[in-house]
């Protein structure tokens, strides 16, 4: 009796051995078969993805280049017309504190410190083409501050805040 039993437990151990390895090789089967599929992209992530590789910048060279440049400056100006910096604000100061600040506090880019030894040459030009400078740019000073939204009333307003508050 003995003997059968063994026999029954040989046989039963290769057809749980024989059962473990079909289960693992459907395993497998079912990865490899998986792998083969196109995957499925959503737009969300495609989107993600044009705007993850988009390019940062252009370059321009050239007179087609120089043309290119001039288009994306138009259009830029062109799309800040429909908005209005700041909500319209003319306070010269709110206006001061928020872009002008940042150069003419420390002097970047050669820009006029708040100091009336820094803007006497300045001063001495008139009001008027002061006003003309920061609405069409000079020098390192781009036009409306950089940022293109400004009103011409919103750029008057702020130069004559400076003007005012020169120490």
């Amino acid at each position: 009796m003995r003997n059968h039993d063994l026999v029954f437990m040989k046989n039963f151990a290769q057809v749980i051995a024989a059962l473990v390895l079909i289960t693992f090789l459907l395993i497998f089967a079912g990865i490899y078969f998986n792998g083969k599929r196109p995957v499925e992209v959503t737009p969300a992530q495609q989107a993600a993805t044009q705007a993850r590789i988009a390019p940062v910048g252009a370059v321009y060279s050239g007179q087609t280049g120089a043309a290119a440049q001039a288009a994306a400056i138009a259009a830029a100006a062109e799309a800040a017309k429909g908005q209005v910096a700041y909500g319209g604000t003319l306070d010269g100061g709110e206006i001061y504190s928020q872009l002008c600040a940042g150069c003419h506090t420390s002097g970047a880019a050669g820009a006029p410190k708040m100091l009336k030894a820094e803007w006497g040459a300045r001063l001495a030009q008139g009001n008027d083409l002061l006003h003309k400078h920061a609405i069409e740019g000079i020098r390192g000073m781009p036009a409306r501050g950089g940022n293109p939204s400004l009103t011409d009333e919103q750029v008057i307003a702020s130069v004559d805040w400076m003007i005012g508050n020169l120490k």
